[in-house]
């Protein structure tokens, strides 16, 4: 019994010894890397804004305007009678295409064919998300939409790069309720 006491003893004693404190496996990232990620992304915004605005600047037969939601327009055709607008939930058939500012194009309206979008039920380019809804039908728009509004930071992995800016053409064709 009393090599078993001892024994005791003696494992308690090497278990309690020399414990190092455990390191989180994903460490939080430092309050400085944040600041620097956000002022990088400002940054980055800024000189992208900066190229949308001195393109606008150069297209002077077009008359752009901004949108609340962060993007640029401009009617190539305007449709002036009180037609209906795509809501919620309906289903709006377009044409469109996606160019750099450059007018390099990355898709054709021919290689997208006819899209059949589910207004703010189906993920879609945020930019032409927001945008259908201020079209009526017969209306073509040409939106200018920075990359957070369009493909993001990454851009499509395909044709789009990184940080792009896109211009796209969009005819709506008709709207189903």
């Amino acid at each position: 019994m009393h090599k078993f006491f001892v024994f005791f003893c003696f494992f308690i004693l090497l278990s309690c010894s020399n414990s190092k404190p455990r390191r989180p496996i994903h460490p939080k990232p430092s309050a400085t890397s944040i600041q620097t990620n956000v002022k990088t992304s400002k940054q980055l915004i800024e000189r992208e804004e900066n190229e949308i605005l001195d393109f606008i600047s150069k297209d002077s037969l077009v008359n752009y305007e901004i949108s609340t939601n962060g993007f640029w327009y401009a009617y190539e055709t305007k449709i002036e009678p009180q037609m209906p607008t795509p809501k919620t939930g309906d289903i709006a058939v377009f044409q469109y295409d996606i160019r750099s500012l450059n007018d390099s194009i990355f898709y054709s309206k021919l290689a997208l064919g006819v899209k059949k979008y589910k207004v703010d039920k189906e993920d879609f380019i945020s930019g032409i998300q927001q945008g259908i809804k201020l079209m009526k039908v017969g209306e073509t728009i040409i939106f200018v939409i920075p990359s957070y509004n369009a493909f993001g930071i990454l851009g499509d992995g395909n044709k789009i790069g990184m940080h792009t800016t896109i211009k796209s053409t969009v005819t709506l064709l008709n709207i189903i309720n």
